[in-house]
């Protein structure tokens, strides 16, 4: 695929630093993006959020299991932290060289590391492969997926800039199986995995079938774009709310202030959206993601068989689904439209 029209190129995004390259095309101090940061500032984050510590795996699994996520402290040692930051770094800079109006792809100033990558993941890196077997996180995977056996999907996660001072719409991360083919298109998509052919059962029936790990590289606050999350959403059968439908404590629930450090474990089915970054810091949050021991989704070889081999025994064992073989090449860089362009199913 050619690079859209809507992209352009932005090379001096590459030595900017970090925090600066947002703001584009958005004036910081402009009457509604002022009165919307002391709104969020005063009234934002979910009231009485639990932040628990690694060595709390039962009231982790509680917490996860009736909100349909859970925030665990303290899980990436400062030099885990300096390293995996250094890699966002690099990946934010060489995708915005290839966006400089911020066009993002998830809306303006808002992207999916994964989404811009060729292989769907960035676990072709060492900072994000090194997410898949953390000692503080591996129990508390374990006593959730009720079994060691669960696998890896790979890793991407996603980053705001200052300036995104939209919302994204309240959304879950999966779907029962549905195909789609797009008006004047030939090819079939498919979306989803689980598919009941009695029609009794969906994906909201079942036991927690996907988590995600994202972790926070900055400390998450009422006005840098924290992830909203909506408790007790991972088995609603209800639709979830357009943006204009949505009521105000749902855009109000932020999982903020918690520290960069952190892991927000989500169960992808629980609604959840990201919310505006006015602030002057760049919020990413990086995640590995993981299906259980009885669930599947098509999986590509994301993992090059190096950096499998540099694992520990249950990091591999978790990856065997997504290495590729040692004389296999896994193509990595970024796609020409950074995922900007995707295709579009019927919404459900």
């Amino acid at each position: 695929m050619s690079k859209p029209p809507h992209l352009t190129d932005d090379p001096n995004a590459l030595s900017t630093p970090l925090d600066e390259l947002g703001w584009v095309n958005v004036e910081p101090n402009a009457a509604d993006v002022v009165e919307l940061r002391e709104y969020l500032r005063a009234n934002n984050g979910i009231r009485g959020l639990e932040i628990l510590t690694p060595d709390q795996v039962d009231e982790a699994t509680r917490v996860f299991y009736r909100d349909g996520f859970v925030v665990v402290r303290d899980v990436l040692s400062d030099d885990q932290l300096a390293f995996i930051r250094g890699g966002c770094d690099e990946v934010i800079h060489e995708i915005l060289s290839r966006d400089a109006n911020r066009f993002g792809n998830r809306g303006s100033h808002r992207y999916s590391f994964g989404g811009s990558s060729l292989t769907g993941h960035l676990v072709h890196r060492p900072e994000w492969s090194m997410l898949v077997d953390l000692p503080s996180v591996t129990p508390i995977l374990t006593s959730i997926f009720g079994s060691a056996n669960y696998i890896s999907r790979g890793g991407g996660g996603d980053f705001c800039l200052p300036g995104a001072k939209e919302y994204q719409a309240l959304h879950a991360d999966m779907s029962d199986r549905r195909e789609y083919t797009p008006p004047g298109s030939t090819h079939l998509y498919t979306f989803g995995s689980f598919h009941d052919p009695r029609g009794k059962l969906n994906y909201r029936d079942l036991p927690c079938p996907y988590v995600c790990c994202n972790f926070l590289m900055v400390d998450f606050t009422a006005f840098n774009g924290a992830t909203r999350q909506i408790p007790g959403t991972q088995h609603s059968q209800q639709p979830i709310p357009d943006l204009n439908e949505e009521p105000e404590w749902m855009k109000l629930s932020a999982v903020c202030p918690a520290p960069a450090g952190s892991v927000l474990i989500r169960d992808v089915r629980a609604w959840h959206g990201g919310t505006p970054n006015l602030s002057d810091e760049v919020r990413a949050i990086p995640n590995a993601e993981f299906y259980a021991p009885w669930f599947r989704e098509p999986m590509r070889h994301s993992m090059p068989y190096a950096i499998f081999d540099a694992l520990s025994e249950h990091g591999k064992d978790v990856c065997r689904f997504i290495v590729a073989d040692s004389n296999e090449e896994v193509k990595t860089g970024y796609r020409d439209d950074i995922g900007s362009v995707r295709p579009q199913s019927k919404r459900g």
